[in-house]
């Protein structure tokens, strides 16, 4: 019998790298599901050049989680700044490409990676191709691709997938179906977040699943998709896409944002997303407060270590 917990984490861009730093150091079982709607930059150029699905965002996911000296996950994480074709991306994006044309199976290159990289824990695709996200916005506007739809200026509505019948992996569906706690975010609601919840079968799993299901908020509202946005704001967009989904808690940051770093975001219209504890409270919602803060150059990020001691208090205890 299984006497490690069982932890799922879903999501995507920098806030899921994040969260898993942290969560690799515990002796669990360790399961990431990773967006596959990204579509800029390197990642997009390999998409659309080989009909694969963007590797940026497990690449990022396979280096958070691995175990190999500094040097090979630097390796692993190097960007190219020149070379006629080579510009813009990286190594990590370019292995896992050469990989999947190899074994002509994405899902097969992340786990051979996941080897070499001596990676603690299992990183899943929410969906084994390419797939794209297309937003409907509030001025009735049809908005397609991942990397364009926060810069519309406009507000979003609700988020489908092309094609929408995309199907899950079994695999992730196990872990989930297994899971003891299953952790949504943090990270972009709109273009990290609900795209997993969208594939077919995967957010309707994960509503079904016996595990405790949390959600780690934003610090800071996001230019081109929450700006304005409250805590239970986040829930009940998450709520719309998936309405049989019943979380069981959220975690919010409850410490106060340096003057400097709040003139940065003020400057793109953002700001910390507020804690309206009553409208949590009226959604049932667990609130878990901490002082969750940590900063990286400009930008403020959550504190892995804090998190990570915190989701691992809410595991159940095994005898």
């Amino acid at each position: 019998m299984d006497k490690v917990g069982r932890v799922v984490v879903i999501g995507g861009g920098t806030g899921l790298s994040v969260l898993l730093r942290g969560l690799k150091k515990y002796p669990i079982h360790l399961t990431a599901i990773v967006n596959v709607v990204d579509d800029g930059g390197s990642s997009g150029k390999l998409r659309e050049a080989l009909h694969i699905p963007p590797p940026g965002d497990v690449r990022n996911v396979l280096a958070a989680l691995s175990d190999v000296e500094p040097l090979i996950e630097a390796m692993f994480q190097h960007r190219f700044h020149t070379g006629d074709g080579l510009e813009g991306h990286s190594l990590g994006n370019l292995l896992l490409a050469g990989m999947t044309d190899i074994t002509g199976d994405f899902r097969h290159a992340i786990r051979e990676l996941s080897r070499v990289l001596n990676v603690r824990g299992k990183v899943l695709p929410a969906a084994n191709r390419s797939v794209v996200l297309q937003a409907q916005m509030d001025d009735g506007s049809v908005i397609s691709g991942e990397s364009i739809i926060p810069k519309s200026g406009k507000r979003i509505k609700s988020l489908s997938l092309i094609p929408y019948d995309v199907e899950p992996l079994n695999e992730a569906i196990l872990e989930i179906r297994k899971a003891d706690l299953i952790v949504i975010g943090p990270g972009s609601l709109y273009t990290s977040i609900i795209p997993n919840l969208l594939v077919k079968r995967l957010g309707i799993e994960i509503a079904h699943a016996i595990a405790k299901k949390i959600y780690i908020c934003n610090v800071m509202t996001q230019e081109g998709e929450t700006i304005g946005y409250t805590a239970s704001d986040h829930v009940h967009a998450i709520y719309q896409h998936v309405p049989i989904l019943k979380l069981d808690g959220i975690i919010v940051n409850n410490a106060p944002i340096p003057d400097g770093f709040l003139q940065k975001y003020r400057e793109k219209y953002c700001g910390p997303v507020f804690i309206d504890q009553r409208d949590l409270k009226d959604l049932d919602l667990m609130i878990i407060e901490d002082e969750l803060l940590e900063f990286e150059g400009d930008l403020i990020r959550h504190n892995t270590k804090k998190l990570a001691n915190i989701l691992m208090g809410m595991l159940p205890k095994i005898d």
